[in-house]
């Protein structure tokens, strides 16, 4: 089994920044009286509580593959909130949801065209799907690590393992979901900014995300060179000072399943 190399306390650092979206992706639902809605990628669930509380919904489970995340939890268990420990791509409920929600998980899975309609056979057939992924795998913030990745003695000891994007353009996730039964759609790309303190903070934007994929295949002194190499060539290429405009783009998708026609 991988190692579990997420920390709570890295990724909420940026917890207000982070939080854009997910209150962009949120307003994008219809609420029903009454919803079973599953969140896939729940971290550490206070956002599944703020999910659950929002569209009052009778049920919601939290799902997430992570020991870590899911071990801060227990602060907002409550009434009608459950979580399950489970590789997104093979968590298999007895019952189909009225909304499956996702809100920047599901990128860090592998093929996206198989995947999607996967994800979308969880929702009831008048269910709601509702879908956050960053894209910003074309940024400095994201093609510097691949750089690093590239080099050695990274790249001996990552067996030249680098990550690659998995994300789709807007329109192909507009296709998959109409394809999947989904209607009414709506699919965006939105350049989120934000004003951090100085350009090091992006180092620690991506140590609490991206860079956890490399930290888990490295042996910590390793991984702390990579880190190293890794803000220098970022502070050399992004320069900037104080305070700093970080721009993030992310792909948000809404729809709502119907029957097909007869």
């Amino acid at each position: 089994m991988p190692i579990d190399v997420w920390d709570p306390e890295q990724y909420d650092l940026f917890r207000k920044e982070r939080g854009q979206a997910f209150s962009d992706l949120v307003s994008l639902v219809q609420p029903e009286v009454g919803m079973r809605v599953v969140d896939l990628g729940c971290g550490t669930g206070e956002r599944t509580l703020e999910l659950h509380t929002r569209l009052a919904a009778r049920e919601t489970v939290g799902v997430d593959s992570s020991d870590a995340m899911l071990g801060k939890r227990r602060t907002v268990e409550g009434p009608g909130i459950s979580f399950v420990r489970s590789d997104l791509a093979a968590f298999d409920p007895k019952e189909p949801f009225d909304l499956v929600f996702s809100n920047a998980a599901l990128h860090w899975l592998p093929d996206h065209r198989k995947l999607l309609p996967h994800i979308a056979r969880l929702a009831t057939p008048h269910g709601q799907i509702a879908v956050q992924v960053p894209a910003n795998d074309d940024q400095p913030s994201h093609t510097v690590a691949a750089r690093v990745a590239s080099e050695e003695p990274f790249r001996t000891a990552l067996g030249g393992f680098v990550m690659r994007p998995s994300v789709l353009r807007p329109e192909r996730y507009a296709s998959l979901l109409w394809e999947s039964g989904f209607r009414d759609l709506h699919v965006r790309l939105q350049v989120y900014t934000h004003e951090l303190g100085g350009p090091e903070d992006v180092v620690d934007w991506v140590k609490g995300s991206l860079l956890t994929s490399y930290k888990q295949r490295l042996e910590p002194r390793l991984y702390e060179d990579f880190l190293a190499r890794y803000a220098e060539l970022l502070l050399h290429e992004v320069q900037g000072g104080s305070p700093f405009l970080f721009t993030f783009k992310r792909i948000l998708m809404w729809g709502r399943r119907l029957p097909a026609s007869p």
